[in-house]
């Protein structure tokens, strides 16, 4: 049965099998929590995140971990809240359903699109020879509450509904943590967890 956890720190020294990344559509770096993930990781991060050419908002990849203590990253790329008229809540959604997806299944990200650029590749990466991670625990974020502005109100059900629906689904996960930045930002994703 796969644990939910909420957790008040830093994702970058949690040691977890993979932590999830909110990051920009370009994969190299930035602020908030994708720019401390690359700050942890080092170098070789920003290397092998050159080699993925880029990201659509509301996918995601996978890398190794590097420096970090997690083996593992999973980028999403979040999304810039709009006022919540322009799919926003959809592809927020998207985000955790295809990072939790990824984390149990590395090769579905070249699976779905052989014409993909980035096939050659994903081919030649550790992750396509074998159809299911060693990832028994992940640690995400709350993803596009901070510079992307989507109020954490609305976020954090979705976070929890995305993580339940896929829990019902496939509970190959051990672990599942939700990492919050601040004292109300846990208040928060508590006060929705209590009707998890």
């Amino acid at each position: 049965m796969t644990k939910v956890e909420l957790f008040l720190g830093d994702i970058t020294e949690l040691k977890v099998d993979a932590i999830v990344n909110a990051a920009n559509t370009t994969l190299l770096g930035g602020g908030g929590v994708d720019g401390a993930i690359h700050r942890a990781a080092g170098p070789k991060l920003l290397e092998e995140c050159k080699k993925l050419n880029g990201c659509k908002t509301g996918e995601a990849k996978i890398t190794k971990g590097y420096n970090l203590p997690a083996k593992y990253v999973i980028h999403t790329v979040g999304l810039v809240w709009r006022g919540g008229n322009s799919g926003e809540e959809k592809l927020l959604a998207s985000c955790y359903k295809n990072s939790l997806e990824l984390a149990v299944n590395p090769i579905r990200e070249i699976a779905n699109d052989p014409k993909n650029i980035n096939f050659t590749y994903a081919v030649d990466n550790e992750f396509s020879n074998r159809t299911k991670n060693n990832i028994k625990s992940i640690a995400f974020p709350s993803i596009s509450t901070g510079a992307y502005g989507f109020p954490i109100e609305k976020a954090a059900p979705i976070a929890l509904n995305e993580v339940k629906n896929f829990i019902v689904k496939d509970n190959s996960l051990e672990k599942i943590i939700f990492v919050l930045f601040s004292e109300n930002d846990l208040k928060i994703y508590t006060d929705f967890y209590k009707n998890f």
